[in-house]
């Protein structure tokens, strides 16, 4: 499906925004400069800190690039359950001789300074997470020439992105590393998550516009997959977190191949709101326990995160990653995207290849 999105990158390859300090410019300008679509994350970034780092990938590629951007998060009555689990966490914080954070250190992550910093500097490209944007700011960006994406993680979902005027939407399968971008965030849901495949056909028949991809994918066959039922290009987060030019920290990178971390959860334990991550001590633990409650969770463990990784130890830090981890490839970005693409189109050529493809039937 040819659109004004997928017009911008020649290989339907995009790099998933990785918030935490892991999509960094010089990670999503080699994407671009490869011909797929480079991403930053403004997720836990002050407005000005996310425009010094667009500025620093406009001085690295002149190729379209994005920006994501999490959605304000509404108020709940889970301080009750964040004070016992701050209780909980107290072992944590002697033993990583830091202080827990303040978990009302804010709800909506800037979102107002950022679309103004967005909407006076258009990008090519800006995405949402954890929620749909109001027609006024999507139309808003429709005006300054930017396209706009949307995180939904079901069809109904879906529809509620294509209603507001979005441009695409990101079907995001279960399987996907980090923080799933449902709308609203009901304890309930927990374990009813989508696989991709089964969620791009069920999107495809819900809405027009055009999807994007993500969960788990890691090879270019994947890609394929996705495209052949309804997908017009696939986001992919942990294939590009093992790159070098990534800003995930070196545990982290060694941790998706490790076999000491050899399965991912959903879990609660670091932020309050489901992610998938590889169980490690802090996982297993704390998960159980962990309220529904972002991102008053996510404040409150950010100094005991950051103490794990300046002691070097990957058991308390948040090691983010989707299913397919294990077939994370440590090669440059750039390259990773031309591998990505040589694997496409062979699995394209097989495919037209088999009976009934318009290829030889034998």
């Amino acid at each position: 499906m040819s659109s004004a999105l997928t017009d911008l990158f020649p290989h339907p390859i995009v790099q998933a925004p990785m918030a935490g300090g892991v999509s960094v410019p010089q990670l999503a300008a080699a994407v671009s400069e490869a011909g797929g679509l480079g991403f930053l994350a403004a997720g836990y970034k002050t407005a000005d800190g996310m425009y010094q780092e667009i500025k620093q990938l406009r001085g690295l590629t002149n190729r379209p690039f994005g920006v994501n951007v999490f959605m304000p998060q509404p108020e709940h009555s889970e301080s009750g359950a964040v004070e016992v689990y701050a209780h909980q966490l107290a072992g944590e914080a002697a033993w990583y001789e830091a202080e827990l954070g303040d978990p009302d250190s804010g709800r909506d992550d800037g979102y107002d300074a950022k679309l103004a910093v967005l909407l006076d500097n258009p990008v090519p490209v800006v995405s949402f997470h954890f929620g749909v944007p109001s027609r006024e700011v999507l139309d808003t960006f429709r005006r300054a020439g930017t396209l706009t994406l949307v995180t939904a993680t079901t069809a109904e979902e879906a529809r509620a992105v294509e209603r507001a005027g979005a441009d695409a939407v990101i079907a995001q399968g279960v399987e996907a590393g980090g923080h799933q971008g449902t709308h609203r965030d009901l304890p309930e849901n927990d374990r009813a998550g989508i696989g991709l495949l089964s969620l791009i056909a069920q999107i495809r028949e819900a809405v027009r516009i055009p999807i994007v991809a993500a969960g788990g994918i890691m090879r270019g066959g994947q890609i394929a997959a996705a495209l052949a039922v309804g997908a017009s290009a696939a986001q992919l987060g942990t294939a590009f977190l093992a790159t070098p030019e990534s800003g995930a920290h070196a545990l982290h990178k060694q941790a998706l191949t490790n076999p000491l971390f050899a399965r991912t959860e959903l879990t609660r334990a670091f932020s309050g709101r489901p992610a998938r991550g590889l169980v490690n001590r802090f996982l297993r633990e704390h998960g159980p326990y962990a309220p529904a409650a972002y991102p008053e969770v996510h404040h409150l463990t950010s100094p005991l995160r950051k103490a794990a990784a300046k002691a070097g130890d990957a058991q308390g830090m948040a090691l983010w990653a989707g299913q397919g981890h294990r077939m994370a490839r440590e090669l440059p970005a750039g390259r990773l995207v031309e591998v990505l693409a040589e694997e496409l189109a062979a699995a394209g050529t097989a495919l037209s290849g088999l009976p009934g493809a318009g290829g030889d039937p034998r």
